[in-house]
């Protein structure tokens, strides 16, 4: 049963001053035990209020077979102060919402995670499972004895198998983690004050390799980043240790558990990571070490507020891995692969204001489905608008907020009034313009004569650069301005073709004047500033994605500047996107001839011997190329790059010769060579693989990681008439999975959406099977996470027929 937001403020107004001891034994592998004791007050003595418990199969309250259904236990009859102790046995799961377990193929271990995040820490243990009932938590785990365990509290001992954790400071139960298994580990002391911490990173056995060989970068870019917040924040780091563990599992890119930071282990890649790979992994990292401030010491109250933690995440992630950790380039990537994810959900009907009123987020489910690229890329866009907009007042209101709600809850509200503390800007004002509408503007270039006129469509302020340049589009001037309700006269850049929002500063699509565009497209790789570059490749792209421009006229720009782009996350990211278009939007009819194109330009530049693009322009000629015997030839050369072998692999498999899957598979038995055997298994273009593949797909027993891999490789890119009898079976037998798993799931079944170069009709036929589907109620309603989803897909198809 989904909290609701009722029953939530009903249940923080009674309970107070709650504290956890939780014991786990990880030994058995079928299952594992619980015990706990909940400690708290209670403001109205006598009333009634409930735990949250879910998949116990032997719960025991006090000692006593407790009445327990759908997921709570009740608790009666409260008096001021209560203890409350329950015993269960829960199932570990596979879909990463709970007790997760995974088993490595490269050695056969086992690793068991306890993920929670938005109402899943109930299936790891008894709590108040909702964000403004915080918590301590006293922690000891039994675990087999070659394990290490990882969690939340600095380890106080370990007597025999029984792990024993220090208690936490107040923190949510959404961030309550454990973790155990034969993890290789990398420790040291981090300086801090006047002594140190104890810092870590933690993987899995099989990834040693890996991690030794990363691990100076990774301790680097961490010590930086901790260094500079500990700097820039009042507040000191709230948590004794800082641990950070590749966990196999997880849903999310990353979780801010606090003091022990949880990361998908895909991040530890076998291959040379590319260059956007080693950029995010910066970015993340730092933005997962601002959570411990901002979403960790201080909490939102409900859901609605979640994406003031995340979006601030995110900005700082991008920021302080730039300015602390020397990743210069963070928002070069964030234009290109960050951004354009919110734009493309701004413009769907499940938009929604960034700030969204607590109300319409009616229940836990709600909510979760509302946790989208808004919530994160949006907002991670409007921070950094704002914070250009308030200059250094920006920090001190950040401060200031941190340090009045320490270990507490707050809400958006509480933030802007520590915001409107330390400026005389109407920050509220700012606020309404920005958090609490919908959409975004287009910023307009027009001419009066040679006199360029910017104005804005929309209602939103914005503080841009606008950069002028000549005839070969090398930039010779640059004016900031604040685009309001008037349009903006450029006298100065009079005669020039010009770029609004040059540096990317706000979050507005661009439309060009004639003069200006005909300039892009001509002079587009001759930009100087990468930043710019990127902006300049993503309205390309915007324009190909509204039908503006035609996927030929792409192809042409691709032809003419992608191949002489030398920095390698534009040319990555924009190879990227130009990929997502062409598999979104091509008729079958084209898509020999655009492939042909996008590869031979990713020849192009991997014939080059660049090393700072040879592995994404490698990654992208070996999963769009035709050419079996170049493929066949590449395999068989020494030293090729383990995730080019795999894109090689399935690129053939996906030409019919699926006979280098099995020696591959063989050759790496790791977690990601699992995966990527499954992509290649699933992308055999005959009626008989695919039939297994569906099957496997759907029949209920793969994780979501798994069921990701093997969606990949069902839809190919040439096998629209193979697939079609899947493709309307993908809403029926999607739904019927759906309704049997839980959150994660379902938004990994959405994602899981045919998107391959079909003929209209049929894009027409499924869209029509999807809405159908939608419209339904009642018991034969689609669950709420996957209706998002598919509600998003629904949104994304008619915009791709028009």
């Amino acid at each position: 049963m989904s909290l609701q937001l009722s029953e939530a403020r009903q249940r923080a107004a009674l309970i107070t001053d709650v504290e956890t001891t939780v014991h786990l034994d990880l030994t058995r592998t079928e299952d594992f035990s619980v015990e706990a004791t909940i400690r708290f007050g209670c403001t109205s003595p006598g009333a009634n209020t409930f735990l949250e418990l879910v998949g116990g199969t032997d719960v025991r309250l006090d000692g006593q077979p407790a009445p327990y259904a759908d997921g709570r236990i009740p608790l009666h009859d409260l008096t001021a102060v209560n203890e409350v102790s329950v015993s269960a046995r829960l199932p570990y799961v596979t879909d990463g919402d709970g007790m997760t377990v995974t088993t490595d193929p490269a050695d056969g271990e086992r690793y068991v995670c306890g993920f929670t995040a938005m109402d899943i820490a109930q299936r790891v243990i008894p709590c108040f499972d909702q964000p403004d009932l915080k918590s301590t938590f006293t922690v000891s785990v039994t675990a087999p004895p070659h394990w290490t365990v990882l969690a939340n509290g600095l380890l106080a001992g370990r007597d025999g198998d029984t792990w024993r954790f220090e208690p936490t400071p107040r923190i949510s139960s959404y961030l309550f983690f454990v973790a155990g298994g034969p993890w290789v580990s990398a420790t040291w002391d981090e300086p801090y004050g006047d002594g140190t911490l104890p810092f870590g990173w933690h993987a899995r056995a099989s990834q040693e390799p890996e991690l030794r060989r990363d691990f100076e970068e990774l301790r680097r870019i961490t010590s930086t980043c901790f260094q500079h917040y500990t700097s820039v924040f009042d507040e000191p780091y709230p948590f004794d240790d800082y641990q950070q563990v590749f966990t196999p599992g997880l849903n999310w890119g990353a979780m801010e558990f606090p003091g022990c930071v949880a990361f998908r282990d895909e991040i530890l890649t076998q291959g040379t990571p590319t260059a956007v790979e080693r950029q995010d992994t910066a970015s993340v990292i730092a933005h997962e070490m601002a959570h411990m401030w901002f979403g960790d010491l201080v909490t939102m109250r409900w859901w609605e507020d979640s994406w003031l933690n995340e979006s601030f995440a995110d900005f700082m992630g991008y920021d302080v891995a730039g300015v602390a950790a020397g990743y210069a380039d963070s928002w070069t990537d964030a234009a290109l692969a960050r951004k354009p994810t919110g734009y493309l959900a701004d413009r769907r009907r499940s938009t929604h204001p960034i700030a969204e009123d607590a109300e319409r987020l009616v229940d836990v489910d709600t909510a979760f489905a509302n946790f989208d690229m808004i919530t994160y890329a949006k907002g991670n866009a409007v921070l950094r608008q704002l914070g250009l907009w308030l200059g250094d007042d920006f920090l001190a209101g950040v401060n200031l907020h941190l340090t009045t709600h320490a270990f507490g809850n707050a809400s958006l509200a509480d933030f802007l009034d520590s915001l409107a503390s330390c400026t005389d800007r109407d920050v509220r004002g700012w606020a309404e313009a920005w958090l609490r509408t919908t959409g975004h503007d287009t910023l307009v270039t027009t001419r009066d004569g040679t006199v360029p006129v910017l104005r804005r469509e929309g209602s939103r302020p914005h503080r841009i650069t606008v950069a002028a340049f000549d005839d070969a589009m090398h930039q010779v001037d640059e004016v900031v301005v604040d685009v309001g309700d008037e349009p903006i006269r450029l006298e100065q850049l009079a005669g020039r073709a010009v770029v609004p929002n040059a540096g990317d500063e706000t979050f507005a699509r661009l439309r060009l004047d004639e003069q200006s565009w005909a300039a892009v497209t001509e002079g587009l790789a001759d930009v100087e500033s990468p930043l710019t570059r990127a902006l300049l490749w993503w309205s390309v792209i915007d324009l190909a994605m509204s039908h503006e421009l035609d996927l030929t006229e792409l192809a042409g720009l691709v032809d003419r500047h992608l191949r002489r782009e030398r920095h390698p996350i534009v040319f990555e990211a924009t190879m990227s996107l130009i990929l997502r278009v062409v598999r979104s939007q091509a008729a079958p009819s084209e898509l020999a001839t655009l492939l042909d194109r996008v590869s031979n330009v990713a020849r192009v530049v991997l014939d080059a011997e660049d090393p700072a693009l040879e592995a994404a322009a490698a990654r992208a000629l070996a999963s769009t190329t035709n050419d079996h015997e170049y493929l066949v030839r590449w395999l068989d050369l020494p030293d090729v790059d383990q995730e080019v072998r795999w894109r090689i692999v399935q690129r053939l498999a996906s030409l019919g010769d699926g006979a280098f899957i099995d020696p591959e598979a063989e050759r790496d038995r790791s977690v990601a060579g699992h995966h990527a055997a499954l992509t290649a298994r699933a992308a055999i273009p005959t009626p008989e693989a695919k039939a297994e593949a569906w099957d496997l797909l759907m029949g209920g027993t793969l994780g979501s990681h798994e069921f990701s891999a093997v969606a990949s490789g069902f839809w190919g890119w040439e096998q629209a008439a193979l697939t079609e009898p899947w493709v309307e079976r993908y809403v029926t037998d999607g739904l019927d999975l759906g309704r049997r798993s839980g959150q994660a799931m379902g938004r990994v079944i959405g994602h899981a959406f045919p998107w391959l170069p079909l003929p209209d009709e049929a894009r027409r036929a499924l869209r029509s099977r999807l809405a159908d589907a939608l419209a339904a109620t009642g018991d034969d309603a689609v669950p709420t996470v996957l209706a998002r989803t598919w509600n998003d897909a629904l949104d994304d198809l008619d915009r791709v027929l028009g």
